[in-house]
């Protein structure tokens, strides 16, 4: 007991770096009354979650020259997990990412300010959580668990935004490379969360042609397309309104 105290007492005094964000400086989680059991305690009750978290880039995270195990691991980002297991394994003696996102804003912090521009994903207002998103103990982070197959590359973004990622009879192709290719999933400072607020967003894909007969005027495909762009965006001129997808053309117009 005194040298688990005092691991959890040089444990919480030190500063550690995390090899994933250099030059971050990682301050271990605290829990009143609580000290550091270790991954080997919390395997006896998570035998799933211990079991496949190997093969996840958060097993891979370094805290100075350990790997994510021992005093490092489920603690670094639930906190001293002694009065848990004391419990019972009673929640309020316990950090749950899903319920806050502090743990998880320690390393990515250029996500946590991603969450305080004037567009983004309700997270830090308690209406959503990470885990909703992704899966922090699984092998593939960006998706849910078990979904590694394209088919299901949307999946997170559908179980909300079903009306915007439904098959259609004439689908957008950007659907396939993903929502993210024209969102920012955590925030943004343009609406609907875009990466981009102009058609250069569409003409990422849809590249503008220089008609050479022509001078200055710009085409896209066949079609001349520069008094368009000069009046809104591609998906706001009256154009392709149905931006995800049309049942009635194929040019994407409702």
């Amino acid at each position: 007991m005194v040298l688990a105290a005092g691991i959890s007492a040089g444990v919480a005094l030190m500063l550690v770096s995390c090899d994933t964000a250099p030059g971050l400086v990682f301050t271990p989680l605290a829990i009143p009354g609580a000290h550091y059991a270790g991954n080997q305690a919390c395997a006896d009750c998570h035998k799933d979650i211990v079991r496949k978290f190997p093969a996840s880039p958060h097993a891979r995270v370094h805290f100075g020259n350990s790997t994510m195990a021992g005093l490092a691991g489920c603690e670094s980002c639930h906190g001293p997990g002694s009065k848990h297991i004391e419990s019972g394994g009673g929640g309020n003696f316990i950090i749950n990412p899903r319920k806050d996102p502090t743990a998880c804003f320690q390393c990515h912090l250029g996500v946590s300010a991603e969450f305080n521009l004037p567009q983004h994903h309700p997270v830090i207002e308690g209406h959503m959580n990470c885990g909703q998103c992704h899966d922090p103990h699984g092998g593939d982070i960006f998706k849910p668990a078990g979904g590694l197959a394209m088919a299901r590359r949307n999946e997170s973004c559908a179980q909300c935004h079903r009306d915007q990622t439904r098959p259609f009879v004439f689908e957008h192709p950007a659907q396939r490379e993903g929502c993210i290719t024209c969102h920012n999933p955590h925030g943004s400072i343009n609406d609907k969360m875009l990466v981009e607020s102009d058609p250069n967003l569409c003409l990422r894909c849809h590249a503008q042609v220089q008609n050479a007969s022509k001078p200055g005027q710009i085409y896209i495909g066949n079609s001349n397309h520069t008094g368009y762009l000069t009046i809104g965006t591609c998906w706001t001129s009256g154009c392709h309104t149905a931006v995800h997808g049309s049942n009635v053309d194929p040019r994407l117009r409702y």
